[in-house]
């Protein structure tokens, strides 16, 4: 809600008008009234909830959600008019050099330059130093515009490959989570290297900001604690705090006001790092707003999964699990997800499933996880199959489908003597608990259960666990002692 705001507020008054016309025109009348209560009246979101008299928050927090996107949209098309402007001159270059004086091209050409530095766009001032050094092929400049020219191509080349490694990094990241292993832990620590080396050669802004969307991360999220300041041994959150100054310094720039949502989520990062739990709220509710575009678009920048991650360990905590299935509806009832991106998948799939757990939809639950078993080629990723094939056994124990039991329970059993039970720790004892719970024999088993639970409770994985996502309490273990499922999932089932 912060940046929303701040963006509204932000907005010329003629931009104002026509962007509330352009919400009048459509008829969107509860959007105009959000728009109105935020610019004129700078009502909080309960206010605007009692005057809009909506039935519950996830109605409002779609509203104003999709407000947002209209918004960002619009900002975005503003941007991009003047940006057009200039492309369309430097697309016109040769048509200037063989229809104007000497003199004029070389005034114009020096003035798109200008205008090209402001918006930062080293491909196209290529062109404009190509076109220089031509038309200075007699005079001395020749040699200060063929300098500047190789200067921007090895620029241009390193931002090209900055990306590249930024988009490896994520890529690499997002099968360490699913895996935990050891040696791509060790490639993401040589890609971090190896990008701060690029990064280096170069006093770029942009360079920078590319460096520090890995680097923060990595600091959060793979390095030991001991190493968690290292390279320009900058502070993390000094480092954020610059790349904020960055941002705003840039506004012009397309790319920038994207990766303001990439750097508002590590600041929420950093702060569930270390456990900042108010300003974690601070950031939640506008990352969340703004996370079905992240999950979308923002892969080669960061891994947004993650988000999701975060968002059910906080449900975790604040004991509000169930609340999030009927949030999702209006959230992500259009998320377009990309199932050759498994990492990404998973989690996206595993949210949704222990969403639906939580609100006691165990048939939606177990569509969510039978889809993302089938639709995946799990040749490496071995453990985390396994998890989820339990995750779905358990589900299946739930709605007491004894053909799919029987079928699970063969193939887990097979994957732990594969595996290997020290290699599967969680797995085999949450494997462990399951046989437990179908073993007639009742003496003990409550005990029993109850000591695997405890023990399922002292492991911290490195990867992404789900059957750490599932509560073993007391009701839940008697549960699994009786057999029987308890009646409000009955009731929820009908």
């Amino acid at each position: 809600m912060r940046k929303f705001r701040t963006i509204i507020k932000q907005l010329s008054e003629s931009d104002y008008d026509d962007f509330k016309l352009s919400l009048i025109e459509n008829k969107a009348d509860k959007r105009v009234y959000v728009l109105e209560a935020v610019r004129e009246r700078d009502l909080t979101d309960k206010e605007i909830m009692t005057g809009l008299a909506v039935k519950t928050p996830n109605s409002y927090y779609s509203l104003r959600s999709r407000l947002g996107r209209k918004l960002e949209e619009y900002v975005m098309q503003r941007m991009e008019q003047p940006r057009t402007d200039i492309l369309k001159k430097v697309h016109n270059i040769n048509e200037l050099i063989f229809t104007r004086s000497k003199e004029t091209a070389i005034s114009a050409l020096k003035k798109l330059e200008t205008e090209l530095k402001d918006y930062d766009l080293s491909n196209e001032l290529t062109l404009v130093y190509k076109s220089l050094k031509k038309l200075h092929i007699n005079h001395p400049n020749y040699f200060q515009y063929s300098q500047l020219y190789n200067k921007h191509v090895a620029y241009m080349l390193a931002i090209d490959k900055a990306e590249d490694m930024l988009a490896d990094y994520f890529k690499k990241f997002g099968a360490y989570t699913l895996t935990g292993n050891e040696a791509l832990k060790v490639e993401l620590t040589l890609l971090k290297r190896e990008m701060y080396n690029v990064c280096s050669l170069y006093q770029s802004h942009r360079l920078f900001v590319f460096n520090s969307c890995l680097h923060i991360f990595d600091r959060l999220f793979v390095a030991d604690e001991s190493n968690e300041i290292d390279d320009d041994a900058t502070p993390t959150e000094d480092l954020l705090k610059e790349n904020d100054q960055i941002l705003s310094s840039y506004k012009k720039d397309p790319i920038y006001f994207h990766l303001s949502t990439v750097f508002d989520f590590l600041w929420m990062c950093y702060y569930d790092h270390y456990n900042v739990v108010r300003k974690v709220e601070i950031y939640y509710e506008e990352i969340n707003d703004r996370s079905p575009q992240l999950l979308s678009y923002y892969y080669l920048y960061t891994f947004p999964a993650s988000f999701l991650i975060l968002k059910l360990k906080r449900a975790l905590r604040l004991d509000r699990l169930a609340e999030l299935h009927e949030e999702n509806k209006s959230l992500y009832e259009n998320l377009s997800i990309d199932k050759s991106d498994i990492p990404q998948y998973y989690i996206i799939a595993v949210y949704h499933a222990v969403s639906a757990y939580y609100a006691h939809k165990l048939k939606e639950a177990i569509t969510w996880i039978t889809n993302l078993v089938n639709d995946v080629k799990w040749k490496n990723y071995p453990v985390a199959l396994l998890e989820i094939r339990l995750f779905l056994l358990f589900l299946n124990y739930l709605t007491n489908n004894r053909e799919m039991i029987a079928l699970l329970r063969k193939s887990i059993q097979h994957s732990i003597r594969v595996i290997g039970k020290e290699n599967c720790k969680v797995a085999f004892i949450f494997s462990s608990m399951m046989n437990e719970s179908f073993n007639e024999v009742k003496k003990y088993k409550f005990k029993n259960i109850k000591n695997l639970a405890y023990k399922l409770d002292g492991i911290s994985p490195d990867y992404f666990s789900p059957l750490k996502l599932i509560q073993i309490d007391t009701p839940m273990i008697e549960q699994l002692c009786s057999g029987k499922i308890r009646k409000n999932i009955k009731l929820q089932e009908k």
